[in-house]
């Protein structure tokens, strides 16, 4: 039996239906290991030793009751055998801290992911390193710049550097002349105040048919979904009201990945979920990656209790 901890956001308010924590705390549960959960604003470090008051669960196949309470207690996070990083984003300066809180867990505690990976690999920037299979990419806090990107290429999407579930995502296009244009360019104004960098994407066509999910396990792909945006919506995010469907990877998937798996390794990546429009690499995944219910539900396969058992060993 081993012990597992999960820092993330309240238990209390997981969505069991979707939630790709409660997913692997499931699965932790089944095989027979303790599960605690624990906000990252509990951690402190007593010394050497990173400490948390934690909340010991039972963990349960139950939609409408997912959990419950068996007792709160204060501990030595460093002799859990594994801890998870599952906070949502965004990656603020107090996920940073957590971060670097957890980097004093003892090298008998495996924490996935590795803390220093997560502050290594911005989820919207760490694709740029992989220029030959992500879109025309611009990221810039200038509006003038960015009019001028867009003036190039077309049709652009722009998402803030630290966003996440489709929030703060628009359109533009500088080579528009009416009054939707202005409404973009207002918006535009809106998103570079105070200096905040975004990310400026060529549009790809291919997001109107949905955006391909591509989870993996140690740099290997498990499987794909497909999420597809709402009627009225161009966001294919879950959280912004997509919805997900099954999906096959394709011989190109497989290379993106082929190609991403030593570096995900080397910065102890051992959970990542990668986002593929069309051809392209758009994001990769690194602090709580989700998708995994649906996928294995798809797929019918039990792909949580491989990740609880390759995590166990």
């Amino acid at each position: 039996m081993t012990r597992h901890a999960f820092v993330m956001d309240p238990w209390t308010q997981v969505k069991a239906h979707k939630d790709t924590s409660y997913f692997l705390m499931l699965a932790a549960a089944k095989a027979g290991h303790e599960v605690c959960s624990l906000q990252a604003s509990a951690m402190r470090l007593d010394g050497n030793r990173l400490c948390a008051q934690v909340d010991w669960l039972e963990v349960c196949d139950l939609r409408d009751k997912p959990f419950r309470l068996i007792a709160q207690a204060d501990c030595d996070l460093g002799e859990m055998n594994a801890v998870w990083i599952r906070t949502d984003p965004p990656f603020d300066r107090r996920y940073l801290y957590a971060t670097l809180l957890c980097d004093h867990l003892p090298p008998t505690t495996r924490v996935f992911n590795r803390p220093s990976g997560i502050r290594n690999w911005n989820e919207k920037l760490a694709a740029l390193h992989y220029p030959e299979f992500s879109p025309k990419t611009l990221i810039s806090n200038e509006q003038s710049r960015i009019e001028a990107f867009s003036r190039e290429v077309g049709r652009v999407a722009i998402k803030p550097v630290d966003g996440y579930g489709g929030k703060g995502i628009f359109f533009y296009d500088a080579q528009q002349n009416d009054r939707q244009a202005d409404s973009q360019a207002a918006k535009l104004t809106d998103a570079v105040a105070n200096g905040k960098w975004q990310v400026v994407q060529q549009y790809l066509a291919a997001a109107k048919t949905g955006d391909k999910r591509i989870l993996l396990l140690n740099g290997e792909p498990l499987g794909a979904i497909l999420r597809v945006h709402a009627a009225d919506s161009e966001l294919n995010n879950l959280d912004a009201g997509g919805t997900a469907h099954p999906a096959e990877l394709t011989a190109h998937d497989k290379k993106i990945c082929a190609a991403l798996k030593p570096e995900l390794i080397a910065q102890g990546i051992f959970f990542a979920g990668i986002d593929v429009i069309g051809d392209k690499l758009i994001e990769i995944n690194v602090t709580s990656p989700t998708g995994l219910q649906e996928l294995c539900r798809f797929s019918g396969r039990d792909f949580h209790r491989d990740i609880i058992a390759a995590a166990s060993n």
